[in-house]
């Protein structure tokens, strides 16, 4: 459920969970007991942790700190090398 932030008119401040579908305008304060209005904040977009924000960290680290190598990656045994039947790869420029 999302977090909503609250202001009554004596200046308390206070967060509340509801479902989207139900979230009032205006709720009693749980400071003082006024009547307190729905205040618009930030959303919280953080996504530390996940695969999306690894992918962003190295991606920014590489920018700084490029991995650098000396040869092609070794190809799994048993593997074949794909071709393409494609005629215009064969005038693509070759490593």
């Amino acid at each position: 459920m999302p977090s909503y932030s609250f202001r009554c008119s004596a200046g308390c401040r206070f967060d509340a969970r509801f479902a989207m579908s139900e979230v009032p305008a205006e709720t009693v304060c749980r400071v003082c007991g006024a009547e307190a209005r729905r205040t618009i904040t930030a959303p919280h977009l953080s996504r530390a942790g996940t695969a999306a924000f690894g992918l962003l960290d190295r991606s920014a680290r590489s920018a700084h700190e490029p991995e650098v190598v000396d040869r092609l990656p070794a190809r799994a045994p048993g593997r074949a090398q794909r071709t393409t039947t494609n005629p215009l790869h064969a005038k693509l420029p070759r490593p």
